[in-house]
C-alpha cells in the first residue's frame, strides 16, 4: 500500500470484492456475522455449519448469487474434501475463517479424554484439513488469509473452561507455526480473540456458571461486565469487523498475531 493513500482509497482497502471466503460455524453468532460482513464487503461467501435450516435463512437474507451453503459437521473430517469439490471448481477460495463452537465448561481435572478428543478434532484437525485443501489455491493466487476465531483464554485462562483453555492454546500455537511457514508465500494467518460477546454461547456459559455458583444469571453477567472496562458485551458484528480488517488489503502486513476484541478486559502481559 502506498503511503500516499488518500480518502478515496479507504473503501478499496477494506473491500473483499472478487474474493471467495469459506466461513465455518456460519449458522449463528460470530460466524454468521462474519459471513454477512464479508458478503457486504463484496466477497462470495461459502457458509459451513451443521444446521441446514439456519444456513438457508442466511442465504435467503443475502441471496444465492454470492452466498452458498455447505452443511457439514467438523467432527467428520473425511467429508470436508468431498464437500469442497464443487466450490473449488469455481476458483480458489483464498480466505478461510476457522470458527467452531467451544467445548462445554467444566474444571480441567474433571474432563474426560473424549472431551479433549472431540474438541481437538473440530478445532485443530478440521482447521488443518481445510488449510491443506485450500492452500494450493492460495498459492496459485499468490495470496491468502487464514483467520481463526478462538478466545482470550490464549492470553489468560478463563476459570471453569479447562478443555477450551487447553484447545484454544493449542490452536494459537498451530496458527503461529502456520503463519511462519506460509508467510513467504504471502499467506497470512491470524487469530481473533473475542471477549464476552452477545451470543447463544455466552448465555449458556452464564447459565452454567450461575448454577455452579448458586447465583442468578444477571449476577454472573454483572461480574463479567464489571471486569470489562467498556462495561458492555460485544456484538457479534464487532468481532466480524476485526476479521474483515485481517482479511482485507488493509491487513496485508499483519500475520501471526492474537488480536483481542474484548473491551479492554485482558491484563497487560
Amino acid at each position: 500500500m502506498s503511503n500516499r493513500a488518500g480518502p478515496s482509497d479507504w473503501p478499496a482497502l477494506l473491500s473483499l470484492k472478487n474474493q471467495r471466503a469459506l466461513i465455518c460455524g456460519a449458522s449463528q453468532g460470530i460466524g454468521r456475522s462474519i459471513a454477512k460482513v464479508f458478503w457486504s464487503a463484496g466477497a462470495e461467501v461459502f457458509c459451513l455449519a451443521r444446521n441446514t435450516e439456519a444456513l438457508r435463512s442466511l442465504q435467503a437474507e443475502l441471496g444465492a448469487e454470492r452466498c452458498h451453503i455447505l452443511t457439514a459437521d467438523l467432527q467428520n473430517l473425511s467429508s470436508l474434501s468431498d464437500l469442497l469439490v464443487e466450490p473449488l471448481k469455481g476458483g480458489p477460495i483464498t480466505i478461510l475463517v476457522n470458527n467452531s463452537g467451544g467445548p462445554k465448561g467444566g474444571a480441567l481435572v474433571a474432563a474426560g479424554s473424549e472431551e479433549f478428543a472431540n474438541a481437538f478434532t473440530s478445532h485443530i484437525l478440521a482447521a488443518q484439513n481445510l488449510v491443506q485443501l485450500l492452500v494450493p489455491g492460495m498459492l496459485a493466487q499468490k495470496s491468502g488469509r487464514i483467520i481463526n476465531i478462538i478466545s482470550t483464554s490464549v492470553k489468560s485462562p478463563i476459570a471453569n473452561l479447562g478443555v477450551s483453555n487447553t484447545i484454544r492454546g493449542a490452536m494459537a500455537q498451530w496458527a503461529k507455526t502456520m503463519a511462519n511457514e506460509l508467510g513467504p508465500q504471502n499467506i497470512t494467518v491470524n487469530n481473533v480473540l473475542p471477549g464476552y460477546t452477545n451470543t447463544d454461547r455466552l448465555e449458556a456459559l452464564a447459565q452454567a456458571s450461575a448454577q455452579r455458583l448458586n447465583k442468578s444469571v444477571d449476577d454472573i453477567k454483572d461480574q463479567w461486565l464489571a471486569a470489562t472496562p467498556l462495561r458492555r458485551f460485544a456484538e457479534p458484528e464487532e468481532i466480524a469487523f476485526a476479521a474483515l480488517y485481517l482479511a482485507s488489503p488493509m491487513g496485508a502486513f499483519v500475520s501471526g498475531i492474537n488480536l483481542p476484541v474484548d473491551g479492554g478486559r485482558l491484563p497487560v502481559l
